[in-house]
C-alpha cells in the first residue's frame, strides 16, 4: 500500500500525520482515500467545484501529476507521493518546486536538432511542426518533447532524471517565447521571406544551445527581471544564489 507524505501545515488536519497509507489505483483515487480518511483535509485540496487548488501540487516520485495524466496518472505500491503546497504570490519565500532538468535539455536538443534538419533539407514545415509541438508543451505546462523522454528515452535508462529544486514557470514561458519566434519564422519561410525565416529559426536554435550547453536560460532570465518590475503573472523570484537566467545548483 502506498502512502502520501503531508506537508507541516496540513498536518493538523491528518491528527498531526506525517505520512497517510492510501488506497487507489490512480492519483485521483488515492487523493479521494486520502480526504475519506480525513475529511477536515478536503477543503485544503479541493475547491467547491471538486478541483484540485491551483496552489497544491502533488509529486508522484519526484514529478508533478501535472506534467504526468494528472488525477488519471496511475499509482502503484512502491511509488511516493506527497503533497507540497505552494505560497500564492510567489517570491523569494515561495517554495521550490521539483524540476527534472534533463527533461528540459532532452527538449532543449530536440529543438536544436529538428530545427537545423528543417534548415538542411529546407523545410519551413518542419519548423513549424517545432513551433507548435513547443507552443503545445506551453499550454500543457511541461516541456514540449517531454513524451519523447518519459515515454521513451527514460524508461530505457539511456537518460537519467536530474530533479532539483527551482522554479518550473520561467522555462515555461521561455519555451513560449521560443515558440512564437519560431512560428514566426516559419511563416516568413512559407511566405518567402528566406532571410527573415531561418533567422528567427536560428535565434531560436542559438538560445536553446545556450541552455542545453551553457546552462543559461535567456527566456528565464526576461522571466526574472519581469518579476523585479512587478509585472503582472510573473510572480516567481530566482532561487536564493542563483543568477537570474543560471541553472540552480542541484
Amino acid at each position: 500500500m502506498p502512502s502520501i507524505r503531508i506537508p507541516t501545515p496540513l498536518r493538523p488536519y491528518t491528527n498531526g500525520q506525517s505520512e497517510v497509507a492510501i488506497n487507489g489505483g490512480t492519483i485521483g483515487a488515492a487523493l479521494a482515500d486520502l480526504t475519506a480518511q480525513h475529511p477536515a483535509l478536503k477543503p485544503h485540496l479541493y475547491t467547491e467545484g471538486g478541483e484540485l487548488r491551483a496552489f497544491v501540487n502533488v509529486f508522484l516520485n519526484d514529478e508533478d501529476v501535472r506534467h504526468l495524466q494528472g488525477a488519471e496518472t496511475a499509482v502503484n505500491d512502491t511509488d511516493r507521493l506527497m503533497i507540497v503546497p505552494s505560497i500564492a504570490g510567489g517570491n523569494t519565500s515561495a517554495p521550490l518546486q521539483k524540476v527534472d532538468h534533463t527533461a528540459l535539455r532532452v527538449n532543449q536538443a530536440c529543438i536544436i536538432g529538428l530545427s537545423i534538419v528543417a534548415f538542411i533539407f529546407n523545410a519551413p514545415w518542419l519548423a513549424a511542426l517545432v513551433a507548435v509541438v513547443m507552443a503545445y508543451g506551453t499550454a500543457r505546462q511541461q516541456p514540449g518533447f517531454r513524451a519523447l523522454y518519459s515515454g521513451f528515452l527514460k524508461p530505457r535508462g539511456w537518460v537519467q532524471p536530474d530533479v532539483i529544486p527551482d522554479n518550473p514557470e520561467p522555462h515555461i514561458f521561455a519555451q513560449g517565447f521560443g515558440a512564437v519566434v519560431l512560428a514566426i519564422g516559419a511563416a516568413a519561410l512559407l511566405a518567402g521571406v528566406s532571410t527573415l525565416g531561418w533567422g528567427l529559426v536560428w535565434l531560436v536554435v542559438a538560445l536553446a544551445a545556450l541552455n542545453l550547453f551553457g546552462g543559461f536560460c535567456a527566456g528565464c532570465a526576461v522571466y526574472y527581471w519581469l518579476n523585479r518590475l512587478k509585472a503582472p503573472g510573473f510572480a516567481k523570484a530566482p532561487p536564493p544564489g542563483t543568477f537570474p537566467g543560471m541553472r540552480p545548483k542541484a
